[in-house]
């Protein structure tokens, strides 16, 4: 996955912006004002942290030991560090990128209200 491909899948989905909090170097994508997904697009490689149910968040860091880590600079219970890009061998294939990125922003959306999440059509 590309940073132009992260950018605009995280973008797809509903309510979805990009906004930079913490200068211009880091993309922050949030839904309603919850942050999904943090990455430093020109990173080498390009990593992003996403959001990830704590068990799940185990397991993927043992199943792909090295390409998800717990999250940097986050809570390590409930966020990951995944890479997305660089060395051939070294990233995940697009399509379980493309979960991930989805497992999180649905994760922050079922955390947000009800009328809110009704809004965005995912009850």
């Amino acid at each position: 996955m590309t940073p132009g491909e992260l950018r605009d899948f995280c973008l797809s989905f509903d309510a979805a912006v990009e906004d930079f909090p913490f200068g211009p170097e880091i993309s922050v994508f949030k839904v309603l004002g919850k942050m999904f997904a943090l990455s430093f697009l020109d990173g080498d490689p390009l990593t992003v942290n996403l959001k990830c149910d704590p068990d799940d968040a185990i397991r993927l860091r043992g199943d792909h030991p090295g390409l998800i880590v717990p999250g940097w600079h986050m809570n390590k219970r409930h966020w990951n560090t995944v890479t997305l890009a660089g060395d051939p061998d070294g990233a995940l294939p697009d399509r379980l990128a493309r979960e991930l990125v989805e497992d999180s922003y649905d994760l922050v959306v079922a955390g947000l209200p009800r009328a809110e999440r009704l809004r965005l059509d995912r009850p």
